[in-house]
């Protein structure tokens, strides 16, 4: 199991001078330490510009700096040695990459000006347009797999429902908090670890980088709603997850202000698709999948 990844998030002086800030740097180390924590190798991609115009360059587009004959043949060679890494290691998780570049973006590429196109447009950058049949996931969304699960918890079907939603995000690679593993889950409890258990569980919401909540039932569990409105006044994201098919009223699956306050999925495939999650059955380079 393993990722490609753009070689200056391992290397940030890899970069063109002064396009690195400290948030990037903090995405930079905390998707590598997704790949740790998951045991993900992580398998450094060449580096086509600095190959091309060194270390010491200064930021521009496709067309300014790297449209010439001699670049192509440079992305052809790179792009002969991925596919070789591919063909002896089996298709990798994902392409990891960093939005905006020239080379390596994912779904941003400053490719330049051409007639009224502006220099920053949708798509991947030269280098990762070579691997159209690979995901590829930017590295600030790959650096988000902190998951707050609320759901209510008082039932043994309740709790056996959370721990299998817990199991199916991590096994796509989501550090999950659930409240019942914590010890959040006992019908005698005094007030200090009322106290406690309130402070830890609001901490770990501020913590997330996501909140997921189970709301089935005719109404949703009152503790997790407030775990949403929480969430929602942080602008954190948060994806609800709804399988009961009653609706709160004509347009609406449950009540208005959750609904407001949430990304409302109705099974576990939206919900994977909802977060992001990295796929693992996308055929690849036309005769694999993985």
């Amino acid at each position: 199991m393993y990722i490609l990844c753009s070689p200056c998030i391992l290397s940030p002086s890899l970069r063109a001078k002064g396009i690195t800030h400290p948030s990037d740097i903090a995405a930079f180390a905390r998707s590598i330490g997704r790949c740790k924590k998951f045991g993900i190798d992580v398998v450094s991609l060449p580096c086509p510009e600095t190959l091309y115009l060194g270390n010491d360059r200064q930021p521009g587009t496709f067309l300014e700096r790297l449209n010439t004959p001699e670049f192509a043949s440079i992305l052809e060679n790179l792009s002969q040695q991925v596919n070789a890494i591919i063909e002896e290691r089996g298709p990798p998780l994902c392409i990891l990459g960093v939005n905006s570049s020239p080379t390596c973006g994912v779904t941003s590429t400053y490719y330049g000006a051409d007639g009224e196109a502006p220099d920053k447009r949708s798509g991947r950058g030269v280098f990762y347009a070579k691997f159209p049949n690979i995901p590829a996931q930017d590295v600030f969304d790959f650096s988000k797999y902190r998951i707050y699960l609320a759901a209510p918890l008082f039932s043994e079907a309740e709790r056996t429902y959370n721990a299998s939603i817990a199991d199916l995000l991590r096994s796509h690679y989501y550090e999950v908090y659930l409240p019942q593993e914590t010890g959040d889950d006992r019908a005698e409890r005094g007030k200090k670890e009322h106290i406690q258990i309130f402070r830890r569980n609001k901490r770990a919401i501020k913590d997330a980088d996501f909140v997921v909540a189970i709301i089935d039932g005719a109404d949703a569990d009152s503790g997790t709603s407030w775990e949403i409105g929480y969430a929602a006044g942080l602008k954190k994201k948060v994806i609800a997850l709804r399988t009961d098919f009653r609706m709160a009223g004509s347009h609406e699956r449950v009540n208005l202000m959750l609904e407001q306050s949430a990304s409302v999925v109705t099974d576990k495939h939206k919900l994977l698709a909802e977060l992001g999650a990295l796929r693992v059955d996308v055929p690849m380079l036309g005769k694999k999948s993985i």
